[in-house]
Parts: structure tokens; C-alpha cells; sequence
């Protein structure tokens, strides 16, 4: 009798908990609950925020939804202002709208981020990209990448969607021109070295003149000179240039003065 009481007992705590267990439902961190009912025609507007909420079973049924910012690449081939074609990547940061959800779920369904994202990104994309010139992109990117996401939150409100951040990560164009670009760059390197060359030779000229201007003068100086004072303006220099001969001879280690052979006394040299 006593088993027989404990096992209705049990069955009846087991079948409790089984309940209670239907009636209940948790929202994690970062996420947001909307409940289905059956009998008030579908979603309901409330939004359900993190915790543990009660469910009338069989009739109401809870979807959770995140509400966290995530990353979303969005890649597109467009062309640019000069018909030159890119291949770009879009890096967004987006989120629901909290009090939408119900809205949301109700007109784009469950997989609601599939089916905006990429149509949103590729249509921005296009428009903004339509505006630039190839060479613009490279130069101009971050104002480029500013447009691009000033027109993406202006179409996310649309949609109920916050965008957080919104980043170009990848840019490049065909083979075709990045190989144009090359060469030019290369020609204008050419172009600087022949201009630095030019440039070179001409100061080069400038100095050969200046200095064929300078020894004439000095000529011309000496030549006056030679005028004014007649022949001792040359005795001078020899003086000065023995000065520094003899100077030069003095330094040097392998000269060796002998007396002269003569009777004046006089002396010469020797190398050793």
C-alpha cells in the first residue's frame, strides 16, 4: 500500500514538473524574446526581455531572437564613375531594433538578416561606388566609406535595422588596370629621374661657368696688377711660393741638408 501511494504521488510530481516545464521559457543575454499564440491571431507585440517568462502551453510558443551587434560581409563587383570595374567588401556591425522584433519577424520571417543585408549593401554599394573615379577610391577612401555608410543607415530605418559600424575591408580592381596603374607609375618614376638628371647638369653648367668667370677675373685682377706695379707683383709670388716650398721641404722626414761644396757656406739638400 505504501508503494503503491508513493508511486502515485510520483507520478503526480513527475507529471507537475513535466507541466511547469511547458509553462516556462528563458531569454539568454543578448537576446530577446516574442511569443506566438494561437488564439490572439499569431505574433504579439510584447517583447520579452532577458530572463525567465511563463507560456500558456499548447497554445502560446516563444521565439528568441538575438539582439547583439553582429558582423555581416557583404561582397559586390560594381563599376566605377570611369567604367572601370571593382571588386569590394562591406563590413557591417548591425542589430534589430528591440521594440520591432514582433514587426520584423512578422513581415521578412526568421532569417530576416539573409534576406536584407546583402540587397541593402549591393544597392548602396553601386550608387556610392558610380560616383568616384577609380583613382578616387584609393585617394578618397575614407570619405567613400563614410557615404557608404550614411546611405546604409538611412535604408536600414526602413527596415528596422541599426547599423554600428560599417567598414570597406576589401578593394581592388581588375588585372587589367592594376596593371596600367603600374606602368604609369613606373613612367613617372622615369620622369622624375630624367628630370633630376636634367637638373643635375645644369647646375653642373652653372658651376663650370661660374668658376671659367672666376679664373678670368682673377686674370684680369693680375693682369692690372702687373700693370700698376710692373714686375714685382711676380717677384712676389715666386718669394711666396719659395716660402712654401721650402715650408714643405722642412716637414718632410727623408730630407737631409748638407753643407755645399762651394766656399759661400751654402747648403743642400739630399733625399734619403
Amino acid at each position: 500500500k505504501l508503494l503503491s501511494t508513493v508511486s502515485r504521488y510520483s507520478g503526480a510530481a513527475a507529471v507537475g514538473l513535466i507541466g511547469v516545464s511547458q509553462c516556462l521559457y528563458n531569454v539568454d543575454a543578448g537576446h530577446r524574446g516574442i511569443v506566438f499564440d494561437n488564439f490572439r491571431g499569431g505574433l504579439l507585440d510584447d517583447v520579452k526581455p532577458e530572463g525567465t517568462h511563463f507560456i500558456i502551453p499548447f497554445v502560446q510558443r516563444p521565439i528568441v531572437l538575438e539582439v547583439r551587434s553582429t558582423p555581416k560581409e557583404i561582397p559586390s563587383q560594381t563599376g566605377t564613375k570611369d567604367l572601370q570595374t571593382v571588386n569590394i567588401k562591406l563590413r557591417v556591425l548591425w542589430r534589430p531594433v528591440e521594440n520591432k522584433l514582433a514587426h520584423i519577424y512578422r513581415t521578412l520571417g526568421p532569417d530576416f538578416s539573409e534576406r536584407v543585408l546583402p540587397g541593402i549593401g549591393n544597392e548602396v554599394l553601386k550608387s556610392v561606388v558610380a560616383q568616384y573615379n577609380a583613382s578616387e577610391l584609393l585617394s578618397k577612401r575614407e570619405e567613400v566609406s563614410q557615404r557608404i555608410k550614411s546611405e546604409i543607415m538611412k535604408r536600414g530605418k526602413n527596415f528596422d535595422l541599426i547599423f554600428d559600424d560599417v567598414a570597406i575591408t576589401h578593394l581592388n580592381f581588375m588585372p587589367e588596370y592594376v596593371r596600367a596603374i603600374e606602368e604609369k607609375q613606373v613612367a613617372q618614376q622615369n620622369a622624375e629621374k630624367q628630370k633630376y638628371v636634367v637638373q643635375k647638369a645644369e647646375q653642373e653648367r652653372l658651376a663650370t661657368v661660374i668658376r671659367a668667370e672666376g679664373e678670368a677675373e682673377a686674370a684680369e685682377l693680375l693682369t692690372k696688377a702687373i700693370e700698376s706695379s710692373g714686375e714685382g707683383i711676380i717677384e712676389v709670388q715666386r718669394i711666396d711660393a719659395a716660402k712654401e716650398i721650402a715650408g714643405t721641404l722642412a716637414r718632410a722626414r727623408n730630407i737631409t741638408y748638407l753643407p755645399s761644396g762651394g766656399g759661400g757656406g751654402g747648403r743642400r739638400s739630399r733625399t734619403g
